[in-house]
């Protein structure tokens, strides 16, 4: 079945299963109406068992996903497979799958469950025994953790991808500019649009790739992760798919002016002396010139221009470069601005050998007036971060150390993330790192909560290892 065949299809199967299930809420087995929509959907489910072996419809979230295809629904058909979507979470199921062998007489004992009252202690373990009990036998499901579980691997798989990918494509860019050669700015293109698609997909993933820290490579890392960054706050603030592209391509390329500096200057280990300090300041605006010379582009790139000149202006008209008269810096450049601190600040640059930790960052940018952001851009980036960062190190009250793993989505709970403990509380490594929801009830003790954050080279630990 072609892609587009299948979009089709889906949506139709979706309606039938609506259709179905509402119809059986509505009136008992027998009445007409009810056995007309049951053989609609065993119409439509063993075109698709005989065709492909098999069938399994997964619901992710708000998202469908039909033998792994992403079906694209819209505003007029949401509402509708949004209820039936409701009807699987309730109880727990994240995915039916449907065996060649299927009986028609198999459906209305599996939908009916559906529309039982869950089990608020284990809602999927009683549907299961439920299921048990009935003569279905070629529709199976699985519950919703494990799904998510699997649809975390394969986004996180897919996410390094495309991170590699553009570390790999910046560094040619940058290079070619160094040496004075054409810039294929098609590859930074679609660098850039794959971005912005993970950061749209499966925003978690993408933003546990940049604790990837290398200092050989950080003037690309950092950029990619600027570009992340940046994309992660721009769709914070409701931005379109096409700003979303413009902004990253911004992003990306905000630090070209470097190429023009002196390499001696760019990595030089310990401070900057004065002179060296006014090269360094001159970055911005080499990176607009660069911009406004530089071919592939069907138009003059002057957003990205004024990305690359403005990221290092303060709001309060400090920074640099300075202007003889005031000026107002721009959405998209106080974006890139709040996305260049926060990386730059938690990493390892070769004149900042050690980097603050990833709150303490943050709440310097939130705190501190005189750092000149965007104080709506740093909350921004703070719904997507949480209070401590994937990556950060931190010190339970149990003494223990964990490395923070995923972001409590919920705003109230931002500073309540889920670790992987990593030691006990004598600081001894565990042979295999535990899941802890900080937010969660506890189950043995005591709730636990972060005493502190500490410095992983204190400790040798790469946090990237528990992650990725």
């Amino acid at each position: 079945m072609s892609g587009s065949g299948l979009q089709a299809y889906g949506k139709r199967l979706l309606g039938a299963l609506y259709a179905a299930l509402r119809a059986l809420k509505l009136y008992p087995v027998e009445n007409a109406a009810v056995q007309q929509a049951l053989d609609e959907l065993h119409a439509l489910a063993i075109r698709m068992v005989e065709a492909e072996s098999g069938m399994e419809l997964r619901v992710v979230g708000e998202f469908f996903f039909l033998n792994e295809t992403r079906l694209r629904l819209d505003l007029s058909n949401f509402a509708t497979f949004g209820s039936f979507a409701r009807s699987l979470q309730d109880h727990g199921v994240g995915s039916v799958e449907v065996l060649p062998g299927v009986v028609r007489d198999e459906w209305a004992p599996f939908l009916s469950l559906l529309l039982r009252k869950p089990d608020p202690e284990s809602p999927y373990e009683t549907f299961q025994a439920r299921l048990d009990g009935t003569p279905v036998q070629h529709i199976h499901t699985r519950p919703e953790s494990e799904v998510h579980e699997e649809e975390k691997e394969e986004a996180l798989h897919a996410a390094k991808r495309t991170y590699a990918q553009s570390v790999q494509v910046a560094k040619e860019a940058l290079g070619d500019l160094r040496l004075g050669r054409a810039v294929n700015v098609r590859r930074v293109k679609r660098a850039v649009q794959n971005i912005v698609d993970q950061v749209l997909s499966n925003e978690p993933s993408i933003m546990t790739m940049t604790t990837l820290r290398d200092f050989d490579e950080y003037t690309f890392t950092h950029c990619v992760n600027v570009c992340i960054f940046s994309v992660v706050i721009g769709q914070r603030l409701g931005l379109t798919k096409l700003q979303l592209y413009e902004l990253g391509l911004g992003a990306l390329l905000h630090d070209i002016g470097k190429m023009r500096i002196d390499k001696d200057v760019i990595n030089k280990a310990g401070g900057l002396t004065d002179d060296e300090w006014e090269q360094m300041k001159e970055h911005p605006t080499e990176g607009l010139l660069l911009l406004f010379q530089m071919g592939g582009f069907a138009d003059v790139p002057y957003r990205q221009m004024l990305m690359a000149y403005e990221h290092h202006m303060k709001g309060s008209g400090a920074g640099y470069p300075t202007n003889r008269r005031s000026r107002r810096i721009g959405l998209f450049s106080r974006i890139v601005a709040v996305a260049d601190g926060f990386d730059a600040g938690t990493s390892v640059r070769s004149y900042q050998y050690k980097p603050w930790p990833p709150d303490a960052v943050l709440k310097e940018m939130r705190d501190n007036p005189k750092r000149g952001y965007d104080q709506l851009l740093v909350k921004a980036l703070i719904t997507a971060t949480g209070v401590f960062p994937v990556g950060t190190l931190v010190i339970l009250d149990t003494m223990e150390m964990a490395v923070v793993a995923e972001v409590n989505p919920h705003p109230d709970k931002l500073h309540l993330p889920r670790v992987k403990v990593i030691s006990d509380e004598m600081g001894i490594p565990l042979d295999e790192p535990r899941w802890l929801d900080l937010a969660a009830p506890p189950e043995d003790g005591p709730t636990r909560t972060i005493l502190k954050t500490t410095d992983p080279q204190k400790y040798g630990i790469q946090v990237s290892d528990y992650l990725i």
